[in-house]
């Protein structure tokens, strides 16, 4: 999406008073970079702002605005840090592509059916992990796994996606990146904890981002959850900070 895209919401006097991309999540309207215009409003009197234009709309915006929101009853959904690293001005190094993946794994493409990533997947993101998902297996199936891998979530899947698999051919590691309208976007990387592989995400990820860097991709893209380990992962593998967004949803009109 370019600016083009952007929804501006005005006051009673033509003047504008909120920006945003609009889209959906969790069955909701969402207003996802949601900008306050008005800069004559603190963050309390925003948030107030956003209560009464977006009621029941999910909100993704500055952790300052997303506090106040809380406090005016919102939800939480996600925490969240948005990396990215440049593969012009900091091309990766030749070694990361190709490398062969510990303990006897092989480098497969993505083109697995959803159900052969549902266990590692699961395994990975437990319920002690901070993105895990409560909902059942059907659900995960139908709702994260499946709409991801068939584009449909954030975008394409590209080329440079890849899965590990172990001598019996199954599933126990990804690294997915999609297209997210026009950016090369890391959706998953994770590995299946219990099976060990210490390290085969960061190992994915290299390949992965070679492979993008090799076909001509100028960036990656990523984001990771507060409180999320991955994060040292991805700083270490030349990933920068570009923003940080605190999600909630708006409480419904009274």
């Amino acid at each position: 999406m370019t600016d083009a895209d952007r929804v501006i919401r005005r006051n009673g006097d033509g003047i504008p008073v909120l920006g945003y991309l609009e889209g959906e999540r969790e069955g909701r309207p969402w207003a996802d970079l949601l900008e306050v215009l008005d800069d004559s409003l603190d963050a309390a009197r925003a948030a107030e702002l956003v209560r009464a234009e977006l009621p029941g709309w999910v909100v993704s915006g500055t952790p300052e605005l997303g506090q106040q929101l809380l406090e005016r009853g919102a939800r939480k959904l996600r925490h969240a840090h948005t990396f990215r690293r440049d593969l012009r001005a900091d091309p990766p190094p030749a070694d990361w592509a190709g490398a062969p993946l510990r303990e006897g794994l092989r480098a497969v493409p993505c083109d697995r059916a959803p159900e052969d990533l549902l266990e590692p997947w699961r395994a990975a993101f437990d319920p002690a992990h901070v993105d895990h998902f409560a909902g059942d297996d059907a659900q995960a199936l139908a709702e994260r796994i499946g709409p991801l891998l068939a584009g449909q979530a954030i975008g394409p899947v590209l080329p440079s996606s890849l899965l590990a698999v172990d001598a019996e051919d199954r599933v126990v590691g990804a690294a997915v990146l999609t297209d997210r309208d026009g950016l090369p976007w890391v959706a998953e990387v994770f590995r299946h904890p219990q099976r060990g592989y210490r390290g085969l995400g960061a190992d994915l990820l290299r390949r992965a981002v070679a492979d993008a860097a090799d076909r001509g991709l100028a960036d990656v893209h990523l984001v990771v959850s507060e409180g999320n380990p991955a994060r040292r992962v991805y700083e270490a593998l030349g990933f920068l900070l570009t923003e940080t967004s605190l999600t909630v949803v708006v409480p419904d009109a009274a």
